[in-house]
């Protein structure tokens, strides 16, 4: 596939060019491993779940008013 990507940091560019020539491999090839190494990280994975599954944790001692606190600062009450 062919495409055109904008706006890369010149320095990595290079320095991924210069890596992927001294390895035999072409730009093409060293930016698909790179996108296949990005999306092997579990991170990039798409998360599943729902906000019903989220385990509350409880406040810290000394918080019992806080929401009351909150109200006073940005309502003024």
């Amino acid at each position: 596939m062919d495409t055109t990507i904008r706006n890369l940091d010149e320095h990595l560019y290079r320095k991924l060019k210069a890596q992927a020539a001294l390895g035999g491999k072409t730009m093409g090839e060293a930016v698909s491993d790179a996108i296949r190494v990005y999306l092997a990280r579990p991170e990039a994975l798409p998360r599943s779940g729902s906000l019903c599954d989220l385990v509350p944790e409880p406040y810290p001692d000394g918080n019992e008013n806080l929401s009351t606190e909150i109200d006073a600062i940005a309502y003024g009450r």
